[in-house]
């Protein structure tokens, strides 16, 4: 990979960007690209270390790999959402396989990239999560300014992060909560699934419709929603909530 800096897109400084990353190789290049960029950084090669290193850092973003010892990438994002941090990770992963990038993005990794990457397509990644999370500079939950809302007969509390049906408490992931409140926005209406993925994954999600149909899924087994009666399949265009 080559990390020769490009010129800065984005006014960068003072944003904190944590990087978790036990090559070394890699781990230097990218300190020295993303300071190059105007960032400030700081670094960890372990998993089981990184959430003392984020607790003292307080980043705007995390880029986070997925193989690392003491505690893996997926186990330290899936630590990070139980405890209602909503800070945008950026996983790394040098396998190619859609279900490695899907098993990420359902731990709740705001998006990924397969290595060997270009520095371009990294640093729009960064910039473009850093764009809608506000660069660290706005309300870090704007989830949280939202009401409970009802959708069959599950409630979803943004608050929280959590969908109530019945006795039964299910933990949402940041992507399963966007989505569910960008459907409870447009209640009745077919949403293609380009629209979804810009409103949820953003304009430079560079994935595919795959990953929006898993998502779907899972949030059909957490709403009890299996036949299904509210979040409908529209072929060819997309979904609907019907409540």
């Amino acid at each position: 990979m080559d990390f020769s800096p490009c010129p800065p897109v984005v006014e960068n400084m003072k944003t904190k960007i944590l990087i978790v990353e036990d090559d070394p190789h890699i781990l230097l290049g990218l300190e020295e690209l993303l300071k190059s960029e105007g960032y400030e950084t700081a670094s960890c090669n372990r998993g089981d270390a990184a959430l003392d290193t984020f607790t003292k850092f307080q980043p705007a973003l995390i880029v986070l790999d997925v193989m690392l010892p003491g505690v893996s990438g997926y186990d330290l994002c899936k630590q990070l959402r139980a405890k209602k941090i909503p800070t945008p990770i950026l996983m790394l992963t040098a396998k190619g396989q859609e279900i490695d990038k899907v098993i990420g993005l359902d731990l709740g990794a705001d998006d990924y990239v397969t290595k060997p990457f270009g520095v371009r397509e990294l640093l729009a990644r960064i910039q473009a999560l850093l764009r809608r999370s506000g660069g660290g500079n706005a309300n870090p939950n704007p989830a949280a300014d939202e009401q409970p809302f009802q959708i069959g007969p599950a409630t979803i509390d943004p608050k929280t992060f959590q969908l109530q049906r019945g006795k039964v408490t299910e933990e949402l992931t940041a992507k399963e909560l966007k989505l569910l409140l960008v459907f409870q926005a447009h209640v009745g209406e077919v949403l293609s699934r380009d629209k979804l993925l810009n409103e949820v994954w953003g304009y430079n999600y560079y994935g595919t419709t795959r990953t929006l149909d898993q998502v779907i899924v899972q949030l059909r087994k957490k709403l009890g929603d299996h036949e299904p009666k509210h979040l409908l399949t529209i072929h060819g265009v997309g979904y609907k909530l019907a409540v």
